[in-house]
């Protein structure tokens, strides 16, 4: 066994084209040979880094359990295989990527494969937000678009997020038949790589999505919200920037320790504006800027987070919660006459539907988690999901734009400053309006990915009857499809006594992770019970996470 092992990691070593990880695996079978761990060396082999939501997302590494170079040209064959198998093998594909480790090569691996294998490929100019990609594939009419980036995840991870034609990332049954193509894939020598052939975009694509920008504000808006705005490393800044000076906004105030791409990501433990720490030098810029607002970026620019002040908070700013934004953004929209669809993912609060709802002209649709469901609703005006992700310009990008999102909520406080208001006082008027929708999240990082099929296995064997002292009323095994939702791997409970309550429980798609997303709605008759009601909404969170927990044993 140790010998087959090493065997297929000198074959595996043989034919790497990348130096870093051929010293890396060569370490690791000179340990599994000698006196060291050789526990290390069969990890990387224990199996492929697996082809599913969007793409591949992983740690960068040896190996092929690790991002690295030949699991992207293998990647990118397929990918190619693919594209040529179902009538578009002369088609043009577009490659965009971030600024975290290794990701130029694998943006220039892309282009070299796609080339090899007959078809035309143009790269980005230089490291940019995911959404000029996503543009990018319907501007220039490409059949498919791949962006090597891995969002806010760690700064060891990278990763390889795939669209086709229409501007949407890849869903069922796509995402299975790319990735039997890239199991088909032979040695890398068999794959096709020339030095040259591919075209590097110019910033007229980047000109032309900045144009686009404009497309989600209102002509004659008023345009003065003072803004703090952070990248947190990531490749938001610039384009950011540009959006805001289009539109005619203040110039957004950086944090100047954040404001430039950093693959490494030195001021945060992980760069997502929902971890706790990452947002705090955000909050210590604007003590010093006192601006109306703050927005940050995650690192590939696709999500948009917005802080607001808050006396009561030790920092003086409070974060908005996902659903929150998601909610403020759609009643601007119905302000301002937009019809269409409105859509969001079963995780999201139900508040989107009321709005939609009490609206003239705007429909409903709830799908899975992920844009790669939510851009394609039919006739969809705007749609989000809580982890920050807002699609505000379909027609532009199908798919969530933290830089059209950030222009949005700026012409929204705007609007709100010239009526001596802020964003908090309109949830205070949809909270009235449709009653408080309060939502949280508990989620669970784990090192053995075994305990996340174990507590959704627990769930199921053994199902809670009641949480928080709610009565859990159906339990819905998300498995089996229904006539609105493909199956996928989810629990959702819905609640009943005092109030109304909803849990969904799922594994992560891109992340080691379990994810458990509440909502309590609470009736508030009147503006004097708001307080009240947040803070009992706020104690039923607990409640239900505390017990949830229990329940999963996590």
């Amino acid at each position: 066994m140790q010998q087959d092992l090493i065997a297929r990691a000198e074959a595996w070593l043989a034919e790497d084209p990348d130096g870093d990880t051929r010293d890396e695996m060569r370490a690791l079978i000179d340990a599994a040979a000698g006196a060291g761990d050789p526990d290390a060396l069969a990890e990387r082999f224990s199996g492929t880094l697996q082809f599913g939501t969007a793409g591949l997302r992983g740690e960068l590494g040896a190996g092929p359990m690790r991002m690295n170079r030949s699991v992207v040209i293998r990647a990118a064959a397929g990918l190619a295989a693919y594209l040529k198998a179902t009538g578009q093998g002369g088609g043009l594909v577009v490659v965009g990527y971030d600024a975290r480790h290794k990701s130029a090569d694998f943006a220039r691996d892309t282009a070299a494969v796609m080339t090899g294998a007959g078809l035309r490929a143009a790269v980005l100019p230089r490291p940019l937000p995911t959404p000029v990609l996503a543009f990018a594939i319907r501007h220039l009419g490409a059949v498919a678009g791949v962006e090597v980036t891995a969002s806010h995840n760690p700064p060891r991870d990278n990763g390889y997020k795939v669209y086709l034609g229409d501007g949407s990332q890849i869903v069922p049954p796509m995402d299975g038949e790319i990735a039997a193509e890239i199991a088909a894939v032979g040695p890398l020598d068999s794959v096709a790589r020339p030095e040259d052939g591919w075209e590097v975009l110019g910033d007229e694509v980047l000109a032309a999505y900045l144009a686009r920008t404009d497309a989600v504000l209102s002509a004659g808006s008023p345009r003065t919200a003072r803004v703090v705005h952070t990248a947190l490393h990531g490749v938001g800044t610039q384009t950011l920037n540009a959006a805001f000076a289009r539109a005619g906004f203040p110039a957004p105030v950086p944090v100047p320790e954040q404001a430039e791409p950093d693959p490494d990501f030195p001021t945060v433990a992980f760069p997502n504006p929902e971890e706790p720490g990452a947002m705090d030098l955000a909050f210590a810029t604007a003590r010093r800027a006192a601006p109306d607002v703050i927005i940050a970026n995650d690192p590939d620019a696709d999500r948009c987070a917005v802080a607001v002040p808050d006396d009561g908070a030790e920092s003086g700013w409070r974060m908005l919660r996902g659903d929150e934004v998601g909610a403020l953004l759609a009643a601007h929209l119905v302000r301002k006459g937009a019809t269409g669809v409105f859509a969001e993912s079963i995780v999201s609060s139900s508040l989107l539907g009321r709005i939609a709802e009490a609206a003239a002209g705007v429909g409903y649709e709830e799908t899975l988690t992920g844009f790669k469901w939510i851009a394609r609703v039919e006739g969809l005006r705007y749609g989000y999901e809580e982890a920050l992700g807002y699609c505000v310009d379909p027609d532009g990008v199908r798919d969530k734009d933290g830089i059209t999102a950030a222009l949005l909520v700026a012409e929204l406080v705007s609007e709100l400053k010239e009526e001596g208001r802020g964003l908090t006082d309109l949830l205070d008027d949809l909270a009235l309006a449709h009653g408080l929708h309060a939502t949280d999240q508990l989620s669970a990082r784990v090192k053995d990915l075994s305990l996340i099929p174990a507590a959704m296995d627990r769930l199921r064997d053994h199902p809670p009857t009641t949480l928080a002292g709610l009565t859990v009323t159906s339990t819905e095994d998300l498995t089996a499809p229904t006539s609105s939702l493909p199956p996928t791997d989810g629990l959702r409970y819905h609640l009943s006594g005092a109030y109304q309550a909803r849990v969904i429980v799922r594994p992560s798609g891109t992340e080691p992770k379990i994810k458990c997303y509440l909502e309590i709605v609470l009736p508030v008759p009147t503006s004097a019970d708001l307080p009240s009601a947040r803070a009992r909404g706020a104690e039923l969170l607990t409640s239900l996470k505390r017990d949830l927990a229990q329940a999963a044993g996590i």
